[in-house]
Formats: structure tokens, C-alpha cells, sequence
């Protein structure tokens, strides 16, 4: 078997699906984006596609080294996140081609079913507590809120009090057995973030994502050794030598590979296994479309510390597949069931996808502070 094709396809709301064809005929599906970046992604691909044309599809390890160590430039966004959905759609391919699912080629499955947490935001407190009653209602068990925004590097007393009205207003209306994360999106300074989870702890967060930026890892170590609520990190950080550092230094509780940008499935599945090495969980990050669910699910079921499952949950359930899948995922009581089909276990709807296509122009919303200056989104 060879592979033969390379098939880019622009959907909205902001995604990127690859298609890996065959001369065999079987088809392998991938999520290759960096969202406001896409036709940089789809350059890459067509880059790597000289190398991949030709190529047996299930030699995955030696052909993920070839594209990520042939060239003399490692690593990155827009690279990794090409290999990253090649990756995704050569698992695929291998499961079709030997008829199982990729978990159970990756040490079979650890469980039954995924737990998912929801996204839960709002423009008012009200909003917030009206929603998170709601997922509550939907059968989910976890919630991620986020903070105003922006941040100031040294921000007032007011604003911490507003961001501690909304958490206290959640927390009263769900009550203590809902579990609820809160995404600090690295807007915030280590400074700031230690003022802010010391606001936090007596709502019991579950954890708190990217307290600061990702770059400087002794920052978040400080931030982590501040507090007792655990520390999530990682969707900005790519491949197992990215997550290097914050692992051996413990700045965190919780990875969260994206396995759109990190370097796909079996490169999360090394991840895990490193954080695994100080107690450390694994919870995928997740804001993009149903190919880059499924390939979660795969590295979920089939992973030990394995925490919980990131789902955007968009209103149309598009996320979840309805108006791209023959199949859509289901969520039942906060949970999905691991798949059972070959390979990522979709099929993607041709004819309901056509609606979707767009020419792929998404722009990263930009913030601003009040005297003009540039704030991180």
C-alpha cells in the first residue's frame, strides 16, 4: 500500500481537515491547524506531501522522524501541526487497514467511557451561572470558566473581586459535586496569578490552565508551588521535548497536549507516559472540530492517567460531528463511549460537509488595554 494523495479541506467555523488517499483505496482522516494560520498549515502539508507521496502509510514512527528530523528546522506551531494531522490520518489508515480501533494497537483500552468537561462561558455572572446550570442539566460533571479579559500585569483589588463574584456565583449554583476548572489563557503575569488562585482556593477549583505564559517555566514553578490548586499547561507546547521542562521542574499537575499541535496521537501518548513518571495527568486540549475529537478519544481510552476530556461545545454539537460525520459522537451523562470502529472510528459526510467548505480565513481576535497597548488574548 501507498500512499498517493494529499487532500486539504478549509470547514468552517475555522478547522482544516486533511485526507491521506491510498492506492488501495482506503482513506485516512486528520485535523492538521493552527487556528488564524491555516493556509500557512496547508503549505506545510504540501511541503512534506514530496516526502510522503509514495510512501507505505504504515510505517507511522519512521516517517513522523523523517518529517520532523530530515529538515535542519525543528519543531514549532505550523510544522508539528502539519505532522501533527498526518499523523492522525496514517493511524487511521493503519487501523481500516488491519480493522481495529487505534487504541487497541496502542495497549487496548483502560476504560469504558470518557468523561468530558464543557465550556462554560458567559458575558455576565448571570450568564455564566444560567449556562453552567445547564451543563449541569446536560448530564456534565466538569466545567471550564474563563477570566476576564484582558489582564493587567499588576491588575486592581476590583478585579480579582469580580473574578472571585463569578467563580463563588458558579460554585453556588452547581454546589460542590461539579468539578470546575478555571482558564487563565496565559493572559495573566505570575504575579498576578498568584494573587488570583490565593482568591480562588476556597472554591475548590480542579485546576487552573495556563496561569501564565508557556515559555518561562521557572515562572509557572513559582506560581505552582504558590497554591494548592493543581496546575494544567501545555496546548502551546509541542512534541515530548516541549513538555520536557515543565514535567522535570513539577511547574504542573496536568498536561494538556493538543494533538493537533503537539505531533498527533502516539507523540500525546509519550507525553502521558513522561507525565506519568511524577504522578501527573494527562487531559487533552481540544477546541477544534470532530476529527480532532476522535483522535482524542483514541489517546483516552487506551491511556492510564488519563484525567478528562476537553469539549468546546458548540450549539450546533458541529464539535461533536452533526454536519460532518455519518455518526456523530454522542454524550451521555458527562460521558463518551470509547469507539468501536476501525482506525479514529468516523466517516466523515461528504455531502453535508460541501455546506461547510470556506476559503479558510479566520483572524485570531486581538485585545487591547485601555491606553491602547497590545493585551494577550
Amino acid at each position: 500500500m501507498k500512499i498517493t494523495r494529499l487532500e486539504t479541506l478549509h470547514v468552517q467555523p475555522r478547522w482544516m481537515f486533511l485526507k491521506v488517499h491510498t492506492d488501495e483505496g482506503i482513506v485516512g482522516y486528520g485535523e492538521p491547524i493552527v487556528e488564524g494560520h491555516a493556509h500557512t498549515v496547508e503549505t506545510a502539508i504540501r511541503e512534506l506531501e514530496t516526502y510522503l507521496i509514495g510512501q507505505d502509510p504504515l510505517k507511522i514512527e519512521h516517517h513522523w522522524q523523517a518529517m520532523y528530523r530530515g529538515g535542519f528546522y525543528r519543531g514549532g506551531p505550523i510544522l508539528v501541526s502539519a505532522i501533527s494531522g498526518i499523523e492522525q490520518a496514517l493511524w487511521d489508515i493503519k487501523g481500516k487497514y488491519y480493522n481495529l480501533p487505534i487504541y487497541e494497537m496502542l495497549g487496548g483500552a483502560c476504560r469504558d467511557k470518557i468523561r468530558m468537561y464543557a465550556h462554560c462561558h458567559g458575558d455576565s455572572i448571570q450568564e455564566a451561572v444560567d449556562l453552567a446550570l445547564k451543563r449541569k442539566s446536560q448530564g456534565f460533571t466538569a466545567i471550564k470558566i474563563a477570566l476576564d479579559a484582558p489582564v493587567q500585569i499588576v491588575d486592581n483589588k476590583n478585579y480579582v473581586d469580580k473574578q472571585v463574584e463569578r467563580l463563588s456565583a458558579i460554585r453556588a449554583a452547581v454546589g460542590d459535586e461539579m468539578d470546575i476548572a478555571i482558564d487563565f489563557h496565559g493572559r495573566v503575569s505570575p504575579a498576578m496569578a498568584i494573587r488570583l488562585a490565593a482568591a480562588f482556593e476556597p472554591f475548590y477549583p480542579m485546576f487552573i490552565e495556563e496561569p501564565c505564559l508557556p515559555e518561562n517555566v521557572d515562572a509557572m514553578v513559582k506560581i505552582a508551588n504558590s497554591t494548592t490548586i493543581p496546575i494544567a499547561t501545555g496546548e502551546r507546547l509541542f512534541t515530548k521535548w516541549g513538555f520536557r521542562e515543565v514535567i522535570e521542574k513539577q511547574a504542573v499537575s496536568i498536561v494538556q497536549p493538543d494533538l493537533c499541535h503537539a505531533g498527533g496521537i502516539f507523540e500525546a501518548k509519550k507525553i502521558a507516559a513522561m507525565a506519568e513518571t511524577y504522578y501527573g495527568a494527562i487531559a487533552p486540549h481540544n477546541p477544534l472540530g470532530p476529527i480532532s475529537l476522535a483522535a482524542c478519544l483514541q489517546l483516552d481510552a487506551c491511556t492510564p492517567n488519563f484525567l478528562i476530556q476537553e469539549h468546546p461545545t458548540l450549539d450546533d454539537l458541529s464539535d461533536l460531528g452533526n454536519g460532518f460525520l455519518k455518526h456523530p459522537f454522542k454524550i451521555e451523562s458527562g460521558f463518551i463511549s470509547i469507539p468501536e470502529g476501525p482506525g479514529l472510528g468516523i466517516e466523515l459526510d461528504e455531502e453535508a460537509l460541501k455546506e461547510r467548505i470556506f476559503e479558510g480565513k479566520w483572524e485570531t481576535p486581538r485585545l487591547y488595554h485601555e491606553d491602547g497597548s497590545v493585551a494577550d488574548w
